[in-house]
């Protein structure tokens, strides 16, 4: 193993445009390599160390789906179930087209619909249900009164007939929620992350805010960008750096709401154990089984179809298929990938991103905390870089 060319690629990140980046890189176990580059804070000139606090955005997806895969080895569900089975509001649901014609939905949307982004609900963030459920809670929505009321939204297609990027995994964290009894936050953190000696915060307290790295805001125009696209968009023409408040912005519908798919802020540090336990079945370093191995295998099975994956058209994920929540790689001449086929994880809109691979026992923790992340550029060439420097053959 030697990191070099992993090292000066991070440090060619921040001279292009990340103001500073940080990365732990795990083999069956064992951390081999940490390295952080740039600042913290670029103002103050405070260099980045690794041990600081950033939001990982979408890549808190990874660990909704474990956290329900949890309970659904413990067959408190399965897959096929209707959601209605668990949240009734969403029983009469209604779609509306390209057009704004509205009609009744032939399909129930399912659990699995849920773990693989094919429910037909959006991530339309500033949506009539969305809003309703703030104004109605006075900004204080829990997750399930959240989710409830997102079921007045109507879906953008039939479910199960697209795959599209929206708020599904949030949904999933309600389901969790009454399937266990516990509020999501505190399930994931007693069932997930204090098994393997860590903790992650989905509410940013005053404490934490000043642990964490500034965060920013790379802008291509005068407006913000756009969090429910940003992860698709290459967006890497010329723009510059605005230093941004410490939230996850409008992705935190109350103050009671736990985001299942955008909420988590954690350590470079913390988030690398929870990679290394997915690359190595669900086992973690000191025994703790997080989730059976098997069930790390149907994490990461490819769930779309032929037809489905061609909704999967983001650049960085070309020759990517999608699991039960995560990229999963399915073809290595279509992605250019010196990977293991199989390898799989997911990223966020700040430019956290996990990958896991349970073929070698290899595993990364990678992230930056800039907003419009331009992961088509990054994500591809860490991922590449990060093999040749582990020289893991994969297996055929």
């Amino acid at each position: 193993m030697n990191f070099t060319r992993l090292k000066d690629f991070m440090d060619h990140l921040t001279e292009w445009r990340i103001p500073g980046n940080s990365i732990a890189v795990y083999y069956k176990h064992k951390e081999v390599f940490r390295y952080s580059s740039g600042y913290s804070d670029m103002h103050k000139k405070i260099r980045m160390q690794g041990d600081e606090y950033v939001n990982i955005y979408s890549c808190s997806k990874v660990a909704t789906v474990v956290a329900a895969l949890q309970l659904y080895e413990r067959c408190l569900f399965l897959l096929d179930d209707p959601l209605y089975d668990f949240i009734p509001e969403y029983r009469e649901m209604y779609i509306m087209d390209d057009e704004k014609n509205i009609k009744k939905a032939e399909n129930p949307i399912t659990l699995r619909n849920l773990f693989t982004m094919t429910s037909g609900i959006t991530y339309n963030l500033e949506s009539e249900g969305i809003n309703a459920a703030k104004k109605d809670t006075a900004g204080k929505a829990d997750t399930i009164t959240a989710v409830k009321y997102m079921a007045k939204d109507p879906l953008a297609f039939e479910p199960g007939t697209h795959w599209r990027y929206g708020l599904s995994h949030d949904v999933l964290a309600a389901v969790v929620e009454i399937i266990s009894g516990q509020k999501f936050s505190e399930y994931v953190n007693e069932h997930i992350f204090q098994p393997i000696g860590t903790k992650v915060f989905y509410h940013r307290s005053e404490e934490l805010k000043r642990k964490m790295a500034t965060q920013y805001e790379y802008r291509t125009s005068e407006e913000s960008v756009d969090l429910t696209s940003v992860q698709e968009d290459d967006r890497n023409q010329k723009g510059y750096i605005v230093e941004i408040a410490k939230d996850i912005g409008n992705a935190e519908l109350g103050s009671e709401y736990d985001s299942g798919g955008a909420g988590i802020t954690t350590t470079v540090a913390d988030y690398a154990k929870f990679a290394d336990v997915l690359a190595n079945g669900g086992r973690a370093a000191n025994g703790e089984r997080i989730l059976s191995a098997g069930m790390v295998e149907l994490l990461k099975t490819n769930q779309l179809n032929e037809k489905l994956n061609q909704d999967l058209n983001w650049s960085h994920l070309r020759g990517y298929g999608y699991g039960l929540g995560v990229r999963t790689m399915i073809n290595r001449a279509m992605s250019g990938s010196n990977g293991s086929l199989g390898e799989f994880g997911w990223g966020g809109a700040a430019g956290a991103t996990l990958m896991a691979d349970t073929e070698t026992g290899f595993s990364y923790f990678y992230a930056h905390h800039m907003r419009n992340p331009q992961e088509g550029y990054y994500q591809p060439r860490l991922r590449n870089i990060a093999y040749a420097c582990m020289d893991c053959t994969p297996k055929k």
